[in-house]
């Protein structure tokens, strides 16, 4: 006997319950808008390879999300950071209140988000593999499974990170950065203190030491392969990173796992994110850091903004050409002129500048810079 895939209708379906399409689908209830559907291919809660790090602007924005007071007990403060120049100049600066973040293990800080969404009105549907979207005369007006499953809506949120390619047909330009990385128990580390490392095998790029608690770090080192398209063999890379710079450190530690990889993905330029019915935030619209590689705020801030831009439209306070034009304009206003920032970052690295800066030591500027760093972070 054959079975009828379940058709699902409404008003907006949300692909992916990440940071971006949670913050989306809680938002939305926020607002009013009701029959949202959120769908990822996993259930919830789920382990997801990041660093973790939610800089000051993250924190605001959990706080305007209404779910920084379940957040914050599971996240540990960085009040501070240690940076290690290409050159080998090791400075460790307090990043002041402007500066202070958390590390939220992502398993964590999305199932938060989700049940936030879910307590507003979302109806979650986990094990769904999405494999296209669905267009009609130009128009996308859902999404497909693998197993023949649809959401049908008037609006399709596309929130699902680096990979994502459904409902997304223009080739953008895109940049991709490599990351791997590890957990450990017992690592030595300066508590409430994260370490960037700034070295030449990885520039323009850098290694990281983030604890996620009193004991736990995670590790990692994020770096580009060739521009000729040649892959770096990332397991050496990080092995030699961490020969290099954590050998003595790691002796007495517990690794916990294996190492991970991920692929982050940027562009300098924010553009494209709109389509007839399609709305695309987060990464799958290109929209992380090109220093940094941090992706949570700007996931969670253009959800938001994607969220007001279906809304508006659904309530009848602005067109649809009005309302997608205005969230584009939005993006552009919030991460624009950080993203160009990064972009120069990235070309300040691969100079003496660091090392300049570091020499200086205990100044107002090293402050300064530590401080705009971790709220970057």
């Amino acid at each position: 006997m054959s079975v009828v895939a379940e058709k699902i209708d409404a008003n907006v379906v949300i692909l992916g319950a990440g940071p971006a399409g949670t913050a989306a689908a809680a938002h939305l209830g926020t607002l009013g808008v009701r029959n949202v559907v959120l769908v990822d291919k996993h259930d919830f809660p789920r382990d997801k390879t990041c660093g973790s790090g939610v800089s000051p602007k993250g924190i605001e924005t959990l706080k305007q999300l209404g779910v920084w007071h379940e957040v914050e007990p599971h996240g540990y403060w960085i009040k501070g950071i240690r940076i290690v120049t290409p050159g080998g100049y090791d400075s460790t600066q307090s990043a002041g209140d402007v500066g202070a973040a958390i590390v939220c293990q992502r398993r964590v800080l999305d199932h938060v988000l989700l049940k936030k969404a879910v307590a507003r009105g979302t109806r979650f549907v986990p094990d769904f593999h999405v494999t296209e979207a669905i267009e009609e005369n130009g128009r996308v007006v859902g999404i497909r499974a693998a197993d023949g499953r649809e959401v049908r809506a008037k609006y399709t949120l596309v929130a699902g990170g680096s990979h994502c390619r459904v409902g997304l047909p223009e080739q953008r330009p895109r940049k991709v950065i490599q990351a791997i990385m590890g957990w450990w128990d017992d690592v030595p580390f300066k508590a409430h203190h994260v370490e960037m490392i700034f070295d030449r095998m990885v520039e323009p790029y850098y290694g990281w030491l983030f604890p996620e608690g009193e004991r736990r770090v995670n590790i990692g080192i994020t770096y580009e392969d060739g521009e000729n398209g040649e892959k770096k063999n990332a397991r050496q890379l990080f092995t030699e990173f961490l020969d290099k710079h954590y050998r003595e450190r790691l002796k007495g530690a517990t690794q916990i796992g294996g190492w991970k990889g991920h692929p982050v993905v940027w562009s300098l330029e924010i553009e494209k994110l709109t389509a007839p019915g399609r709305v695309v935030i987060g990464e799958a619209g290109l929209m992380t850091h090109p220093a940094t590689a941090e992706g949570i705020y700007q996931g969670m801030r253009s959800g938001m903004l994607g969220a007001e831009a279906v809304a508006d439209v659904l309530n009848g306070r602005l067109s649809e050409k009005d309302a997608m034009r205005d969230y584009e304009r939005a993006c552009r206003a919030t991460f624009q002129l950080s993203f160009w920032g990064g972009g120069v970052f990235r070309r300040i690295v691969r100079t003496d500048a660091l090392d300049w800066m570091v020499k200086l030591g205990d100044t107002p500027m090293v402050q300064s810079a530590a401080a705009r760093l971790m709220a970057q972070m």
